[in-house]
């Protein structure tokens, strides 16, 4: 990756007219180098303003960095581009969403649905509607809410994809140590020791039940194996990993001891937020080891 960030960086030097700027500022995107994703984005839209694809960059870029209003923006010029665009209809579904608009955000994926849209829409469109049934009924409580959203996917592992946490039931209660960073969006965090025990979190599986403990045996000595990978490539202690599988995007950092702390969300979830959850979380696990449990 790293070759590839520097032959494109070298082929934009040669020539500043290049589209190799979105490929360069997409990989610095995923790196999290957002301030300069950002700049290559700016000055590759300068040049390509009509582009598509640098519009729909620019808004990616905004939203990892927490600016969703200039994201939708960039989203609204891709639509004006090009009006069927699926990523761009998605794009602003998640930014009304996180701003609290669920009507628009269904509005926005109802268009990407025609569109041709695939099954993570469907789904999309199914949580939002179990959603809004769930909170007309007015059943349960939002302390005691596990998921209503409607029917998640999943199974074992971390592959699967994330329910929303349960809240806490009060400050003691390690299963929900995360809930007030996650929210109710479908994410969900997961502590773990040096032999893959679950300390704190949950990771519920597809029919509600906590496959923690699973999640975590499959992830022992990850610590271990990429401790040693830093090593071998001299790059420095390693802070994260980012995964994305079909179904879900999974980070994984070192907490105390030896143990690792994974943030999993749904694959919609830009790869920035899920990083700024990641930090949050370990810096709430260091506070709750370092204290009396």
């Amino acid at each position: 990756m790293a070759d590839d960030v520097r032959r494109w960086s070298d082929e934009l030097a040669r020539d500043p007219a290049s589209l190799v700027f979105l490929q360069l500022g997409e990989t610095l995107r995923r790196q999290g180098q957002l301030d300069l994703a950002l700049k290559i984005a700016m000055r590759g839209l300068e040049r390509h303003s009509h582009n598509t694809d640098a519009h729909d960059l620019l808004a990616r870029i905004a939203v990892d960095r927490g600016e969703l209003q200039r994201a939708f923006d960039e989203w609204d010029m891709v639509l004006r581009l090009t009006p069927s665009h699926i990523g761009a209809l998605k794009g602003m579904a998640f930014v009304r969403y996180q701003q609290g608009n669920t009507a628009e955000a269904e509005q926005y994926l109802r268009r990407a649905a025609e569109q041709g849209g695939d099954a993570e829409i469907e789904a999309a469109l199914a949580r939002m509607r179990a959603g809004r049934g769930t909170r007309d009924a007015g059943r349960g409580t939002r302390d005691a809410e596990v998921g209503t959203r409607g029917e998640e996917r999943g199974a074992r592992g971390a592959e699967t994809e994330p329910r929303p946490a349960p809240r806490a039931a009060h400050p003691a209660d390690s299963r929900a140590l995360f809930a007030d960073i996650l929210g109710e969006h479908e994410q969900t965090a997961l502590l773990l020791d040096d032999q893959g025990l679950v300390l704190a979190g949950v990771y519920l599986g597809e029919n509600g039940s906590d496959v923690g403990a699973e999640v975590g045996a499959e992830l022992s000595g990850v610590t271990d194996s990429a401790r040693r990978a830093a090593r071998h490539l001299d790059i420095g202690d390693w802070r994260a990993i980012v995964l994305e599988t079909e179904v879900a995007v999974v980070t994984m950092g070192p907490s105390v001891g030896d143990g690792l702390l994974l943030v999993a969300a749904s694959k919609a979830t830009p790869l920035g937020l899920v990083r700024r959850v990641l930090d949050r979380c370990l810096e709430r696990a260091r506070a709750w080891l370092g204290g009396a449990r």
